[in-house]
C-alpha cells in the first residue's frame, strides 16, 4: 500500500524577511538600551567617586583648619608670594590665589591623655598660666606633661626616614590678641623658659610647632606642614597629597570665620569630566 503524501504548511520568503528585520529592530533597541544603561552607571561612578573624595578632602582641611590661631591666617598668590590678610569675597579668575597659609596649635598634644601617668590623666599641655608663679621669661602651666608633649611632638614630626625633626623646644607659645610668637627655649616640669620676654603674662595660652599651608601644584592640592609656627613663615618643603585634578579652589575669611571651596573633576573619557564641589565653613 502507499501512503498517500500530504502538504504541511511552511514560512515563505517573505515571512522569513518579516522575523528577520523585526528580529534586527528589536536587537537594535535592546543594544541601545545596555549601552545607555551602562553609559549611566559610568556616569554615577564617576560622580560618586568625585563626590567622595573632594567630600574627605573638604573634612580634612576642615579638621586642620579648626586649629588655627586667630589672626594668623593669610593667603598668597603663589608659595613665594606675598602675604595678605584674608578678604570677605572668593577671589577667581586673574585675582586668584592658589596658596591658604596659617599657624595651627598642637591640637594632639592639647587633646592627647597619658594613661600612663602616675600624676593622673593629664594633657600634654593645659593651655593655663599661673600668673602668680610666672615671669616674663618662664611661664607655669598647672596641669600639664611637657614630656609628654615633647613626645607627641617628636613622633608628629618624623621624616621618611623615621627621624624627629621637631621637638618642643622648636614650639612657641601664643597669647590672646597677640599674634608674636614668642619661642620655646627649654620646659621642666610644668614651667616654660622662653626665648626672650613677653610684654605681659596673661591667663591662657595655645602651644604652637607647625604651621600649614594648603597649595595648589599642577592642579594639584597639597597639604604643606612642619615649618615654622610663625605668622607668615616661609613655606617648608614637607607635603601630603590631599587631591588631585582641582579645577577650583576658593577661601574667604571675616573675624574667626573662614569659607572654603573646592572642586574636583574625574576624567571619564578623553573629552568629558565629571566636576564635584564642596563648600565647608570653619569657626
Amino acid at each position: 500500500m502507499y501512503k498517500q503524501a500530504s502538504n504541511r504548511n511552511a514560512f515563505t520568503l517573505l515571512e522569513l524577511i518579516f522575523v528577520i528585520v523585526i528580529l534586527g529592530i528589536v536587537s537594535s533597541i535592546g543594544a541601545e538600551i545596555i549601552a545607555n544603561v551602562y553609559q549611566s552607571y559610568i556616569l554615577q561612578r564617576a560622580q560618586h567617586r568625585a563626590s567622595l573624595k573632594t567630600e574627605l578632602a573638604a573634612t580634612q582641611i576642615a579638621n586642620r583648619l579648626r586649629y588655627a590661631i586667630p589672626g594668623t591666617i593669610i593667603r598668597r598668590v603663589t608659595k613665594t608670594g606675598t602675604p595678605e590678610k584674608l578678604h570677605e569675597t572668593m577671589a577667581s579668575g586673574s585675582d586668584a590665589y592658589n596658596v591658604l597659609q596659617w599657624v595651627a596649635y598642637d591640637g594632639d598634644g592639647f587633646e592627647a591623655i597619658d594613661p600612663t601617668s602616675s600624676t593622673g590623666r593629664l594633657p600634654g599641655w593645659s593651655g593655663f598660666c599661673d600668673i602668680s608663679a610666672s615671669s616674663k621669661s618662664v611661664i607655669s602651666t598647672p596641669g600639664s606633661r611637657l614630656d609628654f608633649a615633647n613626645t607627641i611632638i617628636q613622633n608628629l614630626s618624623k621624616d621618611t626616614s623615621g627621624s624627629s625633626t621637631k621637638t618642643i623646644s622648636n614650639a612657641a607659645l601664643y597669647f590672646p590678641y597677640d599674634l608674636a610668637e614668642h619661642n620655646i627655649s627649654s620646659v621642666s616640669g610644668e614651667n616654660i623658659t622662653l626665648d626672650t620676654n613677653t610684654s605681659r603674662v596673661v591667663e591662657h595660652y595655645k602651644l604652637a610647632w607647625s604651621s600649614y599651608a594648603l597649595v595648589v601644584e599642577d592642579s594639584d592640592l597639597y597639604l604643606y606642614y612642619n615649618f615654622i609656627p610663625s605668622l607668615a613663615a616661609t613655606i617648608g618643603s614637607t607635603k601630603s597629597l590631599l587631591l588631585k585634578n582641582i579645577s577650583t579652589f576658593k577661601f574667604k575669611g571675616t573675624g574667626r570665620t573662614i569659607r572654603f571651596k573646592i572642586c574636583k573633576q574625574e576624567n571619564i573619557g578623553e573629552d568629558f569630566n565629571i566636576t564635584s564641589c564642596k563648600e565647608k565653613a570653619v569657626f
